[in-house]
């Protein structure tokens, strides 16, 4: 379990950008320890908890990267080589040594027989009776795959820390890993706040909504490396609100809430947290999102999200995300961002950063990125209805069509 200070996270100065944020998580936060054994095929989002090194040559042996035939380099012509077939081999198999002058049928993924040491595919070869005809201009080697050519044995293949997705799990496998060494799961409890709030399935008060926040944020987890609780709805009420955040601490490695970190009179979670541990409020440099909020509860580190949906979102991603990637052991991992063309006006303060959401559209000028129509912070339809987020830096003002921006796909985020 997490055993932070309660100072850990403390800053006392403006506003804080979302790199400075990330970096107090990387400065001040460490991994959780522990690691177990886990079969291949549950592997998948794990992080490592040490490199994997290849004990064995990645392709194993010398082999052939094509169907053709393989021969010696050196018995080729300056025109066109007339060669003798004397072989076949398939994948799985093994040849006899070559003799100058010969060739043998490969298939891809074979051995490249003793002595020979290029392969011309075979749509580029002719066969007349026993003899083939190749062509002039090979290179030596090419179409061969040398031993060790993918991952040398004894080199590291993966790094402590990177988590497994399906490429690092086919590249486990192909070295031969039956098992491999990863962090425990993080174990992520999640609330929402509020008396407007009913769970889905619920009966629905006069003066409620149904609860969206805590569903979304436990989807959004379910793509990290964690296990996650359910931890219900918190009444507006701060002694319920600090008996149920100290009860969780004693289960959880982190806290996630969202609502009740703001500044009105119904908002209790600061209070609460301030009467176990320490809650430094993180007022992001961001909008949507600027009340964000962590802290430490005996020990166990907590956020504190906005109860606007897509405020929530866009917080999670800066600081749910990179602190649940740090505690888990894995390294950072980068949001994917790519370019656009905005095809809107736009007008924001300065040092602010502003997400807004867009949809996109690709043509021959490249992807465009159109404005959705509506703004709310509270418009969840405008998160089903778009495609990404816009990202508009501290330092711009003004936004006009045709201008070159970055945009977060939701494809790469939900």
């Amino acid at each position: 379990m997490a055993q932070l200070s309660d100072d850990c996270f403390a800053f006392g100065g403006p506003l804080l950008s979302v790199e400075a944020a990330q970096a107090l998580i990387l400065e001040r936060v460490a991994p959780l320890g522990g690691e177990e054994a886990v079969p291949l095929a549950a592997a998948l989002g794990r992080s490592l908890a040490h490199p994997l090194v290849a004990a064995t040559p990645l392709p194993p042996f010398f082999n052939s990267a094509v169907d053709g035939y393989a021969f010696r380099h050196a018995d080729l012509s300056p025109g066109e080589t007339r060669l003798t077939l004397a072989g076949r081999i398939a994948a799985g198999a093994t040849g006899a040594a070559l003799a100058p002058g010969t060739a043998a049928r490969i298939f891809t993924g074979a051995p490249m027989p003793p002595g020979a040491d290029t392969v011309m595919m075979q749509e580029d070869a002719r066969l007349e009776g026993d003899a083939l005809l190749l062509p002039p201009g090979l290179k030596r080697g090419a179409n061969a795959r040398p031993a060790g050519e993918d991952v040398p044995a004894g080199s590291e293949a993966l790094p402590e820390g990177r988590r497994l997705r399906a490429p690092e799990i086919g590249l486990a496998a192909a070295l031969g890993f039956a098992t491999v060494p990863v962090r425990p799961l993080l174990r992520v409890g999640v609330f929402s706040t509020g008396d407007e709030l009913a769970s889905p399935g619920a009966a629905l008060g006069t003066a409620q909504t149904f609860d969206s926040n805590r569903f979304t944020l436990m989807a959004l987890l379910a793509r990290l490396p964690v296990t996650v609780t359910d931890l219900g709805i918190l009444p507006d009420d701060a002694a319920a609100t600090a008996r149920a955040l100290h009860a969780a601490s004693a289960t959880q490695d982190l806290l996630v809430t969202s609502g009740g970190v703001s500044t009105g009179e119904e908002d209790h979670v600061r209070a609460a947290i301030e009467g176990a541990g320490k809650l430094v409020f993180w007022r992001l440099a961001v909008k949507p999102g600027r009340p964000a909020a962590m802290g430490v509860v005996n020990g166990v580190p907590m956020v504190g999200l906005p109860g606007n949906p897509v405020a929530a979102v866009v917080t999670f991603l800066h600081l749910v995300r990179p602190l649940v990637l740090r505690l888990a052991g894995a390294a950072p991992e980068a949001l994917l961002r790519i370019p656009a063309l905005g095809q809107f006006d736009y007008r924001k303060k300065l040092g602010r950063r502003e997400y807004v959401r867009v949809t996109l559209r690709e043509t021959s000028e490249g992807l465009l990125a159109e404005k959705f129509p509506r703004e709310g912070a509270g418009l969840l339809t405008s998160l089903t209805q778009s495609q990404g987020f816009a990202e508009l830096e501290e330092g711009v003002t003004a936004l006009s069509p045709g201008a070159p921006i970055r945009i977060l796909p939701f494809a790469a985020i939900f």
